[in-house]
This record gives C-alpha cells, structure tokens and sequence, in this order.
C-alpha cells in the first residue's frame, strides 16, 4: 500500500506545525522547509482547516497553527480523512467488475491487512512523531541552526 502524495504533505504539515506550537507559520515556510508545491500545500492546508486538524488566522499577523494538542490528533484518523480511496483492489469498490469477487479469499485477506495497517496508525499520535527526536527534526527543517 502507498499513501497518496496529499497524505504525505498532511503529515508533514501537521508535524512542522507541532514543532512551533509557539508561533504561527505559514504555507511559505512550511513549503520552503520541505522543498514542495506551495500551490499544491495551500489545497492541504484548506482541507486540514475544514478538518479541524489546523486553524487559520487570516490578515496581518496571521498563519497557521494547530488547532488542537499533538497528542489529539491521531494518525489514523487522519490518513482516513486525506485518503480518497482505501481500496487496495478493485474488489474492494462496491461497483466491482471482478468475476471472481465472491469465491475468492484474495478479498478477505487483504481487508485485514488494511485493517491491522489501520489498526496500528490508531495506536499513534501527532505527539508520538514529535519526540524524542524533535531537535533532529527541527534541524532537518531549518527551524534551528546546528551550534
């Protein structure tokens, strides 16, 4: 399974902005920091809002934040919000075409992969990806320079 490039962009935002939760950001910054598609981030950024994983400040000395506690934010909830189709295979749609659909126990085994994929994102949250290494992280960003 591979998660979508707007999952991926999801995550980052929401782990750049849990390592300054104290001071707002911007989609420029976040964009710079990760070396991506500002335009592209902006569409990620609306959808997180819509979402209540960030809140917005508009006008002057406005940005982004969290809009809850890392630790509130559960990352299985969130690849279940930013993922179109969890799908692995086509037999998982109800409008499936597979002639095999019925007897097969392809179907059955991959639901529970999914699952248990799931299932082990729920045991983590926004807080688990911040520590310990949030210093390192910080560092790879250009939050903070190396002494």
């Amino acid at each position: 399974m591979r998660l979508t490039r707007y999952t991926d962009y999801s995550l980052r935002v929401l782990i750049y902005l849990g390592l300054q939760q104290d001071r707002l950001s911007s989609i420029r910054e976040i964009a710079d920091a990760y070396k991506i598609s500002e335009s592209h981030l902006m569409k990620v950024v609306q959808a997180l809002g819509q979402s209540g994983y960030v809140a917005t400040l508009r006008g002057r000395g406005g940005g982004l934040k969290l809009a809850r506690p890392p630790g509130e934010i559960n990352l299985g909830e969130v690849v279940r919000d930013t993922e179109d189709d969890l799908n692995l295979v086509e037999c998982f749609a109800a409008a499936s075409e597979c002639r095999i659909a019925g007897p097969c126990r392809l179907t059955h085994v991959l639901k529970k992969a999914l699952e248990a994929f799931l299932q082990v994102l729920d045991e983590y949250t926004l807080a688990d990806l911040l520590r310990p290494k949030s210093s390192a992280l910080k560092v790879s960003l250009g939050l903070v320079s190396v002494s």
